[in-house]
Order: C-alpha cells, then sequence, then structure tokens
C-alpha cells in the first residue's frame, strides 16, 4: 500500500533552516506529482508547494515562495522541503502528499493525498 513517511522536522530559530524528507514506497514514484502541506494550530490544511513527477518544475505558495525549496530524488523515491528563513509562523505539521493521478502537471491544491503521520516543525527563540 502506499506510505508516505515524514521526517526532519524539529525545533528551529527564527531565520534558522530545516530539511524535511518524505520516503515513499507502494506506488510508482517517478510517475506522480508530489506536494508539500502543512497544519498549524486550530487551523487548516494549506498547500505549499509541488514538483512535477520528473523534477522539471515546481510550484509555491505566496506564503512560502522564495524561502522553501522542494525537490525530488526518483531513483530514492523521496521527496524533500528545503526550508530557510523560517518564521515563528511557520511552525506547523508537515506532510507530504502525492497527487491522486498519474501523470505530468499542474494539480490543484485539493488533489492530492496527504497519508503520512507528517513532521512537527516548531520556529521559536
Amino acid at each position: 500500500q502506499v506510505q508516505l513517511v515524514e521526517s526532519g522536522g524539529g525545533l528551529a530559530q527564527p531565520g534558522g533552516s530545516l530539511r524535511l524528507s518524505c520516503a515513499t514506497s507502494g506506488f510508482t514514484f517517478s510517475a506522480y506529482v508530489m506536494s508539500w502541506a502543512r497544519q498549524a494550530p486550530g487551523k487548516g490544511l494549506e498547500w505549499m508547494c509541488s514538483v512535477y513527477n520528473d523534477g522539471s518544475e515546481t510550484h509555491y505558495a505566496d506564503s512560502v515562495k522564495g524561502r522553501f525549496t522542494i525537490s525530488r530524488d526518483n531513483v530514492k523515491n523521496t521527496v524533500y522541503l528545503q526550508m530557510n528563513s523560517l518564521k515563528p509562523e511557520d511552525t506547523a505539521l508537515y506532510y507530504c502528499g502525492k497527487a491522486q493521478r498519474w501523470g505530468r502537471g499542474y494539480f490543484a491544491p485539493e488533489e492530492y493525498d496527504y497519508r503520512g503521520q507528517g513532521t512537527q516543525v516548531t520556529v521559536s527563540s
């Protein structure tokens, strides 16, 4: 079955960096667009970014554009999120997502499945 296992979260200071990883299994990773989303306490799930199945194109929400970078390794079946210039408002539970259909292209934020347990990111001094 599809498995998405996020890791790499933790405590960071404002202005600091973290790198999240999402190891996947149970599907043909290279055929699917992947994304990252987050959920802050008391708020809904917020889509942040996505990367095409071949890594050729990425998309970002305005809230993270210029600070976060999504990438993928189709040999290791892993998607990454490099987070720089972290802010306290980045504090949230972070999830990786798999597009609901295979193929290259842009998918709307609601067209992803988020099945992992998430990894907690806390930004505080």
